[in-house]
């Protein structure tokens, strides 16, 4: 139990990568508070599962996310998972898109870690994980303009936060997924013109001939929650399946 005695939050929780990990963090003794904006995804997804209780959660609602966290006895570990994946070009792009897509993938991580931040340091220490992605400032892919953006800003939040509190005992890391077999995937690829050809050049661009499943990513966030990765802060992990090599 490489988490017992510890808490955990957990946005976009209801499915993909954010339900993995959560049920994962349970699994190792964390006791997680699972989130998502929607309702029915959590009680699908945890009803009867023990170890984790479920809230819903606008992480575009600064005010919410503080009432969550406010509410937990502690926060050892929180793992900032939600976001949005925008398709297109700078060309194509419209600032609707870029203010919404900023909101959540960057701005709700930013609300979460300040909300949290201080209950760490109170306990003396904590890690906080949050979700970058390959495409960003390991990699640019096309057609992934404000995602790549917004995911290059999560690299730099991280290690901004890590070194502002690397000697008060607190961790901030992130992960750089490749392409992952999500719910969240399903969805883009049914929304193609062909959707068969569109998951087979999903494919085609990992090397290792397949897409990542949602567990294959957990357990780097039981990694990172847990004490075995004490003396790892600032650094993002690259789950990409050989996207980097």
């Amino acid at each position: 139990m490489r988490l017992k005695n510890k808490t955990a939050l957990v946005t976009a929780a209801g499915q993909g990568i954010g339900r993995a990990s959560a049920l994962a963090l349970a699994a190792e003794g964390a006791q997680v508070v699972a989130t998502d904006v929607d309702a029915a995804l959590l009680k699908k997804a945890y009803e009867g599962v023990d170890n984790v209780t479920t809230a819903v959660l606008d992480v575009t609602d600064k005010a919410a996310i503080g009432r969550v966290i406010g509410g937990m006895p502690r926060i050892d570990v929180l793992f900032n998972c939600a976001g949005i994946v925008n398709n297109g070009s700078i060309l194509q792009a419209t600032d609707e898109e870029w203010e919404f897509a900023f909101n959540l993938n960057v701005r709700a991580q930013f609300w979460a870690i300040q909300a949290a931040l201080p209950r760490m340091l109170e306990a003396g220490g904590g890690s906080i994980i949050n979700m970058s992605s390959v495409c960003g400032s390991l990699k640019g892919l096309p057609s992934r303009f404000i995602y790549g953006a917004t995911k290059a800003a999560v690299v730099g939040l991280t290690k901004s936060v890590a070194a502002d509190y690397v000697r008060q005992g607190i961790r901030c890391n992130c992960i750089a997924p490749g392409t992952v077999d999500t719910p969240s995937l399903a969805g883009r690829i049914n929304s193609y013109a062909d959707p068969v050809q569109a998951r087979k050049d999903f494919v085609a661009r990992q090397p290792m001939g397949r897409l990542a499943q949602p567990e294959e990513i957990a357990p780097i966030i039981v990694y990172l929650g847990s004490d075995e990765s004490v003396f790892a802060t600032g650094q993002v992990f690259a789950v990409d399946g050989g996207m980097m090599i």
